[in-house]
């Protein structure tokens, strides 16, 4: 990684047509009022960590995070109907067509950014 890149950060994260980060949040009473988030610079890093951490699917609401604005993933696209964690490269599939233009089979816009988890 270059001086600049290690100053400026991923030059994914200045596109606005991608999320800038996810997150994950875990319900933590039934009603929804309270919970807790994991934050991952990318949806994959964000899936592996709640997996390894045994956090399933059925009890996660995922979101985009943008500027302005924060937009939930339809969890068919990180789930199977069984209530599984998609993982590589049943994952990056599933979201092709979500980011249409940035996840091809041999490259990913996602690829320059940290797959590292935040959460309690």
């Amino acid at each position: 990684m270059g001086i600049l890149a290690s100053i400026l950060g991923a030059k994914s994260k200045y596109d606005k047509s991608l999320p800038y980060t996810y997150e994950a949040r875990i319900r933590i009473f039934e009603d929804g009022t309270e919970h807790k988030s994991y934050i991952s610079d990318t949806i994959c890093g964000l899936i592996e960590h709640l997996q390894r951490n045994g956090i399933g699917p059925a009890e996660t609401e995922i979101f985009e995070i943008y500027q302005a604005r924060e937009t939930p993933i339809d969890a068919r696209l990180f789930a199977t109907a069984e209530q599984q964690w998609l993982s590589k490269p049943d994952l990056c599939r599933a979201f092709e067509q979500h980011y249409a233009g940035h996840i091809q089979e041999t490259s990913c816009s996602f690829g320059d950014r940290a797959r590292g988890c935040m959460g309690p």
